[in-house]
């Protein structure tokens, strides 16, 4: 359909499925077509294939025809930076553009038009990936992931070199966790049965609040609480629980996602959960969609729940099937 943007799927959504063995990757791919959830299929590079980012001949010709015989197309390929690979030093610019070289390589082989990338990649790397990408025909989508969002200053050098390049294969990859407006009641409810104590889980979502409410950094805000929560001897999950509050539930407002939208080469339509009324409690796709229609987006949103880690029983496929129906039904009203 066109004039409205198009839906698909993360296979990162199925993570759990995948771990446990109930499914091959062929057979994921295969009953992503046959319940719907497509037609536009990502995946994720390291995750899906041994031996990433090289891509045998066999692979990549079975992997296409898997996909044409289920129904997809190939919408976006995981890429990742990993600067630090290394245990002395971490990668020079030449070392970067050598390695996505390798995953764009990756992406041509496999048919995928974009290359999701993180802002590891610094600008004077992506000023030597441009060419690579454009000889490629591969788009390098930066994903914009909480506690980053348009306004924030690493994200604004990069518009700012983003338009002195000007070139239509270097754009965005917005995700929707960076503009959320509640921690998970799964996520809270979880933590508290790892037996978090109470004062400790308030601490965690009084300080979330308060970077809501743009009275703090989410950086800054972020080491103080780390700080704070070990001093307090809150232990592991206390403390694993504080980094990702501040790490994975951002709080951009949707409306500002429209600034950056003729640069949008792909979306991670994040949720962590659907609930009675097929919402999602904890991210505004109301908003979310009205923002990305009315400013005239018409590329992917992949479905990517990452609710499964404090789910008992996770079905992912129940889940983005239920997810698709409200985005489909929020961008039926505007």
């Amino acid at each position: 359909m066109s004039g409205q943007p198009q839906l698909g799927i993360t296979l990162y959504s199925l993570t759990a499925e995948y771990r446990s063995g109930k499914y091959t990757f062929e057979e994921l791919v295969e009953k992503v077509g046959s319940t719907g959830v497509g037609p536009a299929l990502e995946i994720v590079g390291f995750q899906s294939i041994r031996g990433f980012p090289a891509v045998s001949d066999e692979f990549a010709l079975r992997f296409r025809r898997l996909v044409d015989a289920a129904g997809l197309r190939p919408s976006c390929l995981g890429a990742n930076v990993d600067i630090a690979r290394r245990r002395d030093r971490h990668m020079s610019d030449q070392e970067v553009v050598e390695y996505l070289s390798m995953q764009i390589g990756a992406a041509v082989k496999l048919g995928f038009p974009v290359l999701r990338i993180q802002f590891g990649a610094r600008p004077s790397a992506l000023r030597l990936l441009v060419p690579i990408a454009e000889r490629a025909g591969v788009r390098l989508g930066m994903e914009i992931h909480a506690p980053h969002s348009v306004d924030h200053p690493t994200i604004v050098a990069l518009r700012e070199l983003y338009e002195e390049i000007d070139s239509p294969f270097l754009g965005f990859i917005p995700d929707f966790g960076a503009s959320t407006r509640a921690i998970p009641a799964g996520a809270l409810a979880h933590q508290r049965s790892l037996g978090t104590p109470e004062h400790i889980i308030d601490m965690i979502v009084r300080t979330w609040e308060a970077v809501h409410r743009g009275e703090a950094d989410p950086f800054t805000a972020r080491r103080r609480l780390m700080a704070d929560v070990e001093a307090m001897h809150g232990g592991p999950e206390a403390l694993a629980f504080a980094w990702r509050a501040l790490t994975l539930w951002g709080h951009q407002a949707p409306e500002r996602w429209a600034e950056i939208m003729p640069r949008v080469v792909h979306v991670h339509a994040k949720f962590f959960d659907i609930d009675e009324t097929e919402d999602e409690p904890s991210v505004p796709y109301r908003a979310l969609m009205r923002t990305f229609q009315e400013s005239g987006y018409t590329g992917t949103m992949s479905s990517e729940w990452e609710g499964a880690s404090w789910t008992d029983d996770p079905d992912g496929f129940t889940m983005v099937e239920a997810h698709q129906r409200m985005m489909r039904r929020y961008l039926a009203a505007e």
